[in-house]
């Protein structure tokens, strides 16, 4: 899951209507392309993309394509820059102080729908979310009253709510706690403050050995499927524009991330965790297995449309977004031109 981290406020998404000058001169100052005759690697020689991320294993493809460049034979550097909070990573995203950003499908909704240029371009990470209740709240009734720790804007609070929804329980008759970040949320449980956390692996998981007789309720699959999306790659429309072949060779360097951590995942986790995840070897290897970070989310197009309806309900967006919110042109290029690492990718759309 992208790990929410530092304190969290919802963005201002006042600040993401500026003038169409202030956009181009923003992605202006964070692109820098040198243009050549001949390949992809030509052409993009000098390139850098500027992005920003969360913590959490849906940006495991992204964290290992900077940590190994693994864009830089054609040509591309990926240069994260890191915020304060997450609610400064989506809206760099959406002045124009990055390029690109991997971030929950419902942050970008939000974005979107306050008219930042932006696209969904590729997928991040799927599954990995849980809510575990406290010992004997083990029926969507017992919850009534009871108080919920979740992030705002969040796929996060998304899961809670529909999960509630479809069991005939109603997100009003819970009391939502919007905690700063996993690590808060995972002790203020512990501590007995929270009754309810809709939370990621592996702290779904550790919380339900760690706390007796704790309940898992959901972890997302009963109500969304398999294969759900929790993240996605969305890039700015002026960077797919200008350098079309900048965003392939980012997409083909998170292909190359998947590759690796499928076939290779304990040589991917030595490289990221210390530096890119705080956290043990164990617990890692845990959230590697249950939340796989996969680069072509095609198959859940719908999926990520229909969630559109829930995050209106709940009165962050004012307009649901449409198809054109998503392209994966892009995304279907690299496929095309590189059916040999696409080939041996276990998890994709086809």
């Amino acid at each position: 899951m992208c790990d929410r981290h530092g304190s969290y406020t919802v963005p201002d998404l006042s600040r993401l209507r500026p003038s169409r000058r202030r956009f181009v001169a923003s992605a202006a100052a964070s692109l820098t392309l040198a243009v050549a005759p001949g390949g992809i690697g030509r052409a993009l020689a000098g390139t850098s993309i500027k992005a920003t991320h969360g913590t959490g294993f849906c940006n495991l493809n992204f964290f290992l394509a900077e940590a190994m460049q693994l864009a830089k034979d054609d040509g591309l550097t990926i240069d994260f820059v890191n915020t304060p909070t997450f609610s400064d990573q989506v809206t760099f995203l959406g002045m124009g102080q990055v390029d690109a950003g991997v971030m929950p499908y419902t942050s970008f909704m939000a974005l979107y729908d306050a008219g930042a240029p932006v696209k969904i371009v590729a997928g991040g990470g799927i599954e990995g979310c849980v809510i575990v209740a406290r010992p004997g709240l083990d029926s969507p009734e017992k919850l009534k009253g009871k108080t919920l720790g979740t992030f705002q804007l969040d796929t996060l609070e998304v899961l809670p709510y529909d999960w509630l929804k479809k069991n005939n329980v109603s997100f009003k008759d819970i009391t939502v706690r919007y905690m700063g970040s996993t690590p808060e949320a995972v002790e203020a449980f512990k501590a007995g403050a929270l009754d309810i956390i809709s939370t990621i692996e592996p702290y779904g998981t550790a919380l339900l050995n760690d706390v007796k007789g704790a309940v898992k309720l959901s972890d997302g699959t009963d109500i969304y499927g398999k294969g759900y999306t929790d993240c996605v790659l969305a890039t700015r429309t002026d960077l797919i524009a200008k350098s079309p072949a900048a965003v392939k060779a980012l997409i083909k360097g998170m292909m190359k991330a998947q590759l690796m951590a499928e076939t290779r995942p304990q040589e991917a986790l030595n490289t990221l965790v210390g530096s890119y995840y705080k956290t043990s070897m164990e617990n890692a290897q845990l959230a590697m297995g249950r939340q796989p970070s996969v680069v072509d989310a095609r198959n859940q197009t719908q999926f990520i449309l229909d969630r559109t309806d829930s995050v209106a309900e709940m009165g962050y967006i004012k307009k649901k977004p449409g198809r054109d919110a998503i392209d994966w042109t892009l995304l279907e290029q690299v496929i095309a031109e590189n059916p040999d690492l696409y080939g041996k990718l276990k998890l994709k759309s086809a």
